[in-house]
């Protein structure tokens, strides 16, 4: 799932050149995927938990490779970007059912922040690989080849989960939610399209100013409704705990960023300095190299010492990254980029282990999948924003070298502010008053799986 975002962020250039898409089509091409992600995650979680994980996970393999079938079949950018999401929807079910595996299958802490952290050095070398092989398929055999390569992989993951996965349920089953999850569905939907598309309709249109209505009165219906429930999608009171708001504020963040680094890099590489897609592959490399080294030795970190550090750090580098980069221009020196990449490889290297070991640890089992769907949530709604704002700021710019750099100011910006963000988040969910939520918000979940 992770190499398919790089694999995909390399190809988008040709895929823009070969079904005449525009920069709004491309966005779509990516948040398509990203958007569905976020809004059925946590229903696959708490699905996961009720009906069994290994099960579930098996149904979104089937679906993922169906899905990239159909996406290397699309005759236009309007089937892609519907293929694309029916892709994701396979993929709802595969990250957090595996991470809510690796929590009930590691229940110590330091083991469980060990997994973690090789469990990301992983989606490290996915990303490392993803652009590597995107520029090889793209250039060798077409853009189309880099979905249907999924469907060889899909079948290796389930022989290997049906022969090595064991299947866990949680210990109390948790009702469906269809009103949560059609408000959580209306908020993420109409808040993507109103910043996709605010560049051609303007934000004064009744159009975007409709869908920023819905957007306020879904987020309203979720506050009111979700409470209400015994078994909600959305289990506000996880929200209590400041270590886990703040592990899923973080993850949008960080993720905002990265989306909006990988498509702005990625359109700079080709369409600015002239790169083929193996070339530009070749230039991310780095930050996926950075990934696999720095990811696992963070998750054994953040098991002994906990993830203040780490946090700090990541959010340091991506403001440092942020910085840097408003000084690479059209006729930078490549190496001047390349160095600048590796600091948002330190960032992502840093930032996946505390995010998720802080969203899980203290909870009851039961409330695994559900957690981890809150957080991977939190990654793709960042990734889904990311996109679309940065590919708002840099649209009107795309084939005007010196106009795109001067555009890409706005995403830099963005990237310094989300940085510092991420080291004040940091510092305030890592401390005794965070800790003491943090207990309080557990002890009354295992209040509720008593009954």
């Amino acid at each position: 799932m992770v190499m398919d975002v790089s694999i995909v962020n390399v190809a988008l250039p040709t895929i823009r050149r070969d079904l005449g898409a525009s920069v709004s089509g491309l966005q779509w091409t990516v948040d398509a995927y990203s958007l569905v992600l976020a809004a059925f995650l946590v229903l696959a979680g708490s699905t996961a938990d009720r009906v069994g994980r290994r099960r579930i996970f098996l149904t979104g393999l089937v679906a993922f490779g169906l899905g990239s079938l159909l996406c290397g079949l699309a005759p236009s950018i309007g089937w892609l970007i519907a293929a694309r999401a029916l892709q994701a929807v396979g993929g709802t079910m595969l990250n957090p059912v595996a991470m809510a595996i690796i929590a009930t299958t590691f229940p110590e802490p330091a083991e469980r922040a060990r997994a973690i952290g090789i469990f990301g050095s992983m989606s490290g070398l996915s990303l490392a690989l993803g652009p590597i092989l995107g520029g090889v398929l793209v250039d060798g055999l077409g853009w189309r080849s880099i979905f249907w390569v999924n469907v060889p992989v899909v079948i290796a993951a389930i022989a290997c989960t049906v022969r090595f996965v064991p299947e866990s349920r949680a210990a109390r089953v948790r009702r469906f939610d269809p009103v949560g999850q059609t408000l959580v569905t209306l908020a993420l939907g109409s808040l993507v399209f109103a910043i996709i598309e605010s560049s051609s309709l303007g934000w004064a249109s009744p159009v975007i100013l409709g869908l920023l209505g819905v957007v306020g009165l879904s987020v309203l219906g979720i506050i009111a409704y979700e409470p209400r429930r015994t078994d909600p999608l959305l289990e506000l009171r996880l929200f209590r705990s400041v270590p886990f708001s703040l592990a899923i504020t973080t993850a949008l963040w960080s993720f905002c960023a990265f989306g909006a680094f990988l498509f702005v890099t990625t359109l700079y590489l080709q369409d600015v300095r002239g790169m083929s897609a193996l070339a530009a592959g070749l230039s991310l490399l780095p930050v996926g190299i950075l990934i696999v080294v720095i990811a696992p030795r963070t998750g054994r970190f953040v098991g002994t010492r906990g993830p203040r550090r780490p946090l700090v750090v990541s959010g340091v580098a991506l403001a440092l990254g942020g910085l840097a980069s408003l000084w690479v221009g059209p006729d930078s020196p490549l190496a001047l980029a390349l160095v600048v990449f590796l600091l948002f490889g330190v960032f992502q290297g840093t930032v996946n282990a505390p995010i998720t070991n802080t969203a899980v640890s203290g909870m009851p089992r039961s409330m695994a999948g559900v957690a981890t769907s809150l957080a991977s949530s939190g990654r793709q709604t960042g990734t889904t924003l990311g996109v679309a704002i940065s590919g708002t700021i840099v649209g009107s710019t795309v084939g005007d070298p010196a106009a795109f750099h001067h555009a890409t100011y706005g995403v830099w910006w963005l990237t310094v502010g989300l940085g510092a963000g991420i080291v004040a988040a940091g510092l305030l969910s890592t401390g005794r008053w965070a800790a003491a939520t943090a207990d309080r918000a557990a002890t009354l979940f295992e209040e509720v799986d008593r009954g």
